[in-house]
């Protein structure tokens, strides 16, 4: 079992800079690939960023590619998104999930965890 808890949303203007991070209990969070979702109002959820295992494959959304990067602190049970260059239609309630399966995969399928979001607002 792990418990995800997102923190770093917040209301920012066009432009600026924003860092999410998701706190993962448990002894096994290295075994997990992490990744991070959103989800618009009226909209579904969709892909954001992942990474696996060890930090070596990140994909991303291309909405989002260049713009935010993905990372982990396997020694702190911590994944970080760090978004610049934020635009209005990055508005959402973001989410951390955790896989099992180890692999950074853009389906949402694969992962068995998720936190409860953290909101990020961009006004223009």
């Amino acid at each position: 079992q792990v418990q995800l808890v997102e923190s770093g949303g917040g209301l920012v203007q066009a432009g600026d800079s924003l860092r999410l991070s998701c706190a993962a209990s448990g002894r096994t969070f290295i075994s997990y690939a992490m990744g991070w979702f959103r989800q618009a109002p009226g909209k579904e959820r969709e892909f954001v960023a992942a990474v696996d295992r060890t930090g070596s494959n990140t994909p991303y959304a291309g909405s989002v590619k260049g713009r935010f990067t993905i990372s982990r602190d396997n020694a702190k049970n911590t994944v970080y998104l760090q978004m610049s260059s934020l635009k209005p239609d990055d508005t959402a309630l973001y989410y951390c999930a955790a896989a099992s399966f180890g692999i950074a995969a853009m389906a949402q399928r694969y992962y068995d965890y998720w936190g409860q979001g953290t909101q990020v607002t961009v006004s223009s």
